[in-house]
């Protein structure tokens, strides 16, 4: 630890990404198929890898830069070599979930479009984070019951404007674990007359 460590004790999380070079983060991608969701998600790290939730933790409730580049690198690794992504960046759209005002407000920031924009400004990607929006402010999902979580997403999220059917649509969450608040994106894209809809978590 630095003198200023003494001064300024860092963060558990923070301090346990010091040591954690961009590679090895890296090295951590997974990306596997969940069925929490229709259609299903695919989620790219996981949750219990100490780093990653440290990353998490530090990237949603801190906004730190470590935190977003190792997360947004993650997620441009694993974009690259998606078979849409591939084929063409023109129809392609990554839409970061939304958060409410009252939080937006809170941190001053929303981690997952932050992380979006890293990931998109790589590849040469759009993020439309105007697309959807909170419909209802709705309480914290981590202080919820699972079985309340699907009830308390429910129609949580609409869209600004409608949607183009010629184009993808890559929502992105942080977290995935009951699925509720993705599947409430999708379903509000949908509902917009997107066609071709991919929920997408960086961890499980």
């Amino acid at each position: 630890m630095s003198f200023l460590d003494f001064l300024f004790p860092p963060r558990v999380d923070e301090l346990a990404l010091r040591d954690v070079p961009a590679d090895d983060f890296a090295l951590r991608i997974a990306p596997r198929l969940v069925v929490e969701t229709r259609p299903e998600t695919v989620t790219l790290l996981s949750f219990g890898d100490a780093p990653v939730r440290a990353a998490i933790h530090e990237a949603k409730y801190h906004g730190s830069s470590r935190a977003f580049g190792l997360l947004a690198a993650a997620l441009a690794d694993y974009l690259r070599d998606a078979d849409d992504v591939g084929r063409t960046t023109s129809n392609i759209r990554i839409v970061p979930v939304p958060l409410g005002r009252a939080r937006r407000k809170e941190r001053g920031f929303n981690q997952v479009e932050e992380i979006a924009k890293g990931a998109a400004a790589e590849l040469g990607l759009a993020v439309d984070a105007a697309l959807l929006e909170r419909a209802r402010e709705t309480v914290s999902q981590v202080s919820l019951p699972r079985e309340k979580r699907e009830e308390n997403m429910r129609s949580a999220f609409r869209a600004t404007r409608r949607a183009d059917p010629a184009r993808t649509y890559i929502v992105i969450d942080d977290v995935i674990t009951t699925g509720a608040t993705l599947q409430a994106a999708v379903d509000a894209l949908r509902d917009a007359g997107a066609e071709h809809v991919v929920p997408l978590a960086l961890a499980h």
